[in-house]
């Protein structure tokens, strides 16, 4: 057996030209380790960004090309200015250059400062005569911070089931919850999973962190009965079969040990909403819409399109007739006449979701929240579905995001999501970028992103290649930090970044430095650079959410009592003895519970208290977190009923059920939004938070 060769590292040329490019050719899995990128990665990663790398002279001429490029050009495509002087791009230009600055409200200036924050057009001349334009992006120096401290419920929207919903929780769902979690104990959010538009066909992926699209949410998630052309609907008959088979879907749930069923809920939506379209709108609603379709112009037709086209040709554009697959060819434009009531159809859904998430945000703020909901923006959308299509130029083909071996994954992971060319986005002022989170904002009282670091840099896999075969690709991180601030400023929203794991030196503090939340996990906060014991409520952080676990992790209850070795143990996902793990994973619980004790939380410093023993524990964890600085205090809303399984055990596709379970307590029965707003075990917990930790 001949032992396999070590991969060819990068030459010298190589190397120089991938740097110009933004390609890494070494990344550190621990701060005492570098490991090489292979000469291939490197080359495949070049190729999905225009640059033939394929031989070595292809080489020696794309980093002669580049290098003219670089020294010739006045400026960048793109150039950042932070609203306090002159943006730092412009100290390079040669003496005597002339400005020009065109503003997005329709103002020209000379100078490049003081100007409004907004999108510009930036114009330079040299005295040689040369000219340059770029896209001037002008954003406050930083968001405003959160006026108060606020704490609030982490949900996952499809487990929330109430007695009104279709078998998963909805919209109607959310605005309750913020309404009486709001008015009731003084919280300041509700967070919940992204609410994007999913891949339709059956059976669907039930991650929301795959969708087809990030820019428009998933009219799954409707409360049928809340659009108010329901009302009016003449043919009751054919909506009571559909009201009997939402009935049923939601008492298998509840009461039968069902799984959550998305597709079923869909397809019974479906029927309804085809039904509620039929109904003409009124004057003052057909303005609304007329508006929305303005506001949202050739995304929302191209959504809606793909859409359409789905329907007819399946849910991954790559196999459509060939005519079909690019979004501005005349062949779709042919089909888009053709189908146009299904176009229409699409848009409409689109509208109405976007109406009913609107509505959950004004119900939170009117329950008194400061901050109303929290919307999750996922890391990347799925290769076949309507963005990758019709934001073709934008993504680099044949490559997919991931994440290099480490510590805890020799093999390193592959998400299946195309990542954006940050070229391109640079080329096109980050419209893409900005305009998802402008549509996301328009709803969204605060935005978490999932793994922020993305905004610095991704790891790219080569199609067909392991994740070991891959390499990180650098964003222009300044400039995707000033259209997140420029964005969520206008707004008025504040900004959570998923930073857990591993993360580059630098990265929180630049986050930080703009006023981007970070996310600060309980059992993850140890003085690891010290003795390694479990941090003191004064070493944490003060600018970020701080929780006790996340969708991704073991309940709270769970990680108290070890039961989440145990089900990792019957799923075989063990690398070590289940003794091992025990112990482990024992001694973890035991330091952070001395801790606890030693801070006299474990009996609310009252001398007793009357709930059991896991209840006050997971009481406790939440006195400690308010002891911390942290300005938002995240409850997962499973702990408040005991939940023992996680909604999300990474690692696993159909040995457990993710994303697919509702909330339940702790003997495993599901509970509803009714059973929650009445469980004396919630009331107590957040009445903690409500009392400041008393």
């Amino acid at each position: 057996m001949t032992a396999s060769r070590p991969a060819e590292p990068p030459s010298e040329d190589l190397s120089r030209l991938a740097d110009l490019h933004g390609v890494a050719t070494s990344y550190s899995p621990s701060p005492d380790r570098s490991v090489p990128a292979s000469a291939t990665a490197v080359t495949l990663t070049l190729a999905a960004l225009g640059v033939d790398a394929s031989t070595p002279g292809a080489v020696r001429a794309a980093l002669a090309a580049r290098e003219r490029e670089l020294g010739a050009r006045l400026l960048p495509p793109t150039v950042v200015g932070w609203g306090t002087g002159p943006p730092a791009a412009l100290a390079a230009l040669p003496d005597g250059t002339r400005l020009r600055v065109d503003t997005e409200q329709g103002e020209t200036h000379t100078s490049a400062e003081r100007l409004p924050p907004g999108v510009h057009r930036l114009t330079a001349t040299a005295p040689d005569g040369r000219t340059a334009t770029a896209h001037l992006i002008v954003a406050p120096p930083r968001l405003p911070a959160a006026t108060a401290r606020s704490h609030g419920l982490l949900v996952q929207l499809y487990s929330l089931l109430s007695r009104r919903s279709w078998g998963m929780g909805d919209l109607g769902d959310l605005a309750e919850l913020a309404g009486w979690a709001g008015r009731s104990f003084g919280a300041g959010f509700v967070q919940v999973n992204p609410l994007h538009a999913a891949v339709p066909g059956a059976p669907t992926d039930p991650s929301p962190y795959r969708p087809s699209s990030r820019r428009f949410p998933d009219p799954v998630h409707l409360r049928i009965e809340d659009v108010p052309e329901y009302a009016y609907v003449e043919d009751r008959e054919r909506l009571r079969p559909l009201l009997e088979g939402a009935g049923r879907l939601r008492e298998a749930v509840l009461t039968e040990g069902a799984l959550i069923d998305r597709d079923a809920v869909w397809e019974l939506k479906r029927e309804a909403l085809e039904l509620l379209c039929e109904v003409p709108l009124g004057p003052g609603r057909r303005a609304a819409y007329c508006d929305f379709l303005a506001g949202q112009g050739h995304a929302l037709e191209d959504h809606a399109t793909w859409c359409a086209l789905a329907e007819v040709h399946g849910s991954d554009w790559h196999r459509w007739p060939t005519g079909l697959r690019d979004p501005r060819s005349p062949d779709v434009a042919r089909a888009r006449s053709g189908l146009m009531d299904r176009v229409d159809f699409w848009t409409r859904l689109a509208w109405l979701t976007d109406t009913q998430l609107t509505a959950a945000q004004r119900a939170g703020r009117e329950a008194g929240m400061r901050v109303g909901i929290v919307h999750d923006l996922a890391v990347g959308v799925h290769p076949g579905g309507a963005d990758a299509w019709a934001q073709q130029e934008y993504f680099a083909a044949g490559m997919s995001v991931g994440a290099p071996p480490d510590a805890f994954n020799a093999r390193g992971q592959d998400w299946g999501l195309p990542p954006w060319r940050p070229d391109r986005l640079a080329a096109s002022g980050y419209t893409p970028f900005r305009e998802l989170l402008r549509a996301l904002f328009r709803y969204a009282g605060a935005l978490r992103i999932d793994h922020v670091m993305g905004l610095f840099r991704l790891w790219w896999v080569p199609e067909g290649r392991p994740p070991t075969e891959g390499t990180y690709v650098r964003y222009d991180a300044e400039a995707m930090l000033a259209v997140l601030v420029l964005e969520a400023s206008r707004a008025g929203a504040l900004v959570i970044g998923e930073d857990l794991g591993t993360v580059e030196p630098g990265v929180r503090e630049k986050l930080r430095e703009r006023g981007v939340l970070g996310t600060s996990v309980l059992w993850f906060e140890r003085d690891w650079e010290g003795d390694g014991r479990p941090l003191p409520p004064g070493g944490w952080r003060s600018d970020c959410l701080a929780t006790a676990t996340t969708h991704d992790l073991p309940s709270t209850a769970a990680r108290l009592s070890g039961e989440h070795v145990e089900l990792r143990d019957s799923l075989g996902l063990l690398t070590r003895p289940l003794a091992e793990e025990r112990a482990e994973a024992a001694a973890d619980t035991g330091e952070w519970l001395a801790l606890l004790n030693s801070l006299g939380l474990l009996d609310g410093g009252t001398g007793g208290t009357d709930t059991s023993s896991e209840e006050a524990e997971i009481q406790a964890v939440h006195r400690f977190l308010l002891r911390t600085p942290a300005r938002m205090i995240g409850v997962w809303l499973p702990d408040g009923v005991g939940d023992r399984r996680p909604q999300n055990l990474p690692g696993t596709w159909d040995q457990y059920p993710n994303w697919r379970l509702p909330i339940a307590d702790a003997e495993g029965r599901p509970v509803t939004l009714e059973d929650l707003a009445a469980s004396p075990r919630l009331h107590a917990l957040m009445s903690v938070l409500r009392d400041g930790g008393a």
